[in-house]
């Protein structure tokens, strides 16, 4: 659990980095709120879907008793 914190932690930089790129190049200027705000939850929902996929294998753990 702690890596994928970190890992979305990190996502999380990365989109809003893309956000402030594109704001300083005018880009956001020319689309709406709205979109922005569609494409800013599917980018955070892609990240907690691909965080969660690497967050490695749940295995169980059998204790002999004898």
């Amino acid at each position: 659990m702690k890596w994928m914190g970190i890992y979305l932690l990190g996502y999380a930089l990365l989109v809003v980095g893309a956000l402030l790129a594109l704001w300083k190049t005018g880009v956001l200027a020319s689309i709406g709120t709205f979109w922005v705000g569609v494409g800013l939850l599917v980018a955070i929902g892609i990240g907690i879907m691909i965080a969660v996929g690497n967050s490695g294998r749940k295995e169980n753990i059998t204790i002999d008793k004898s």
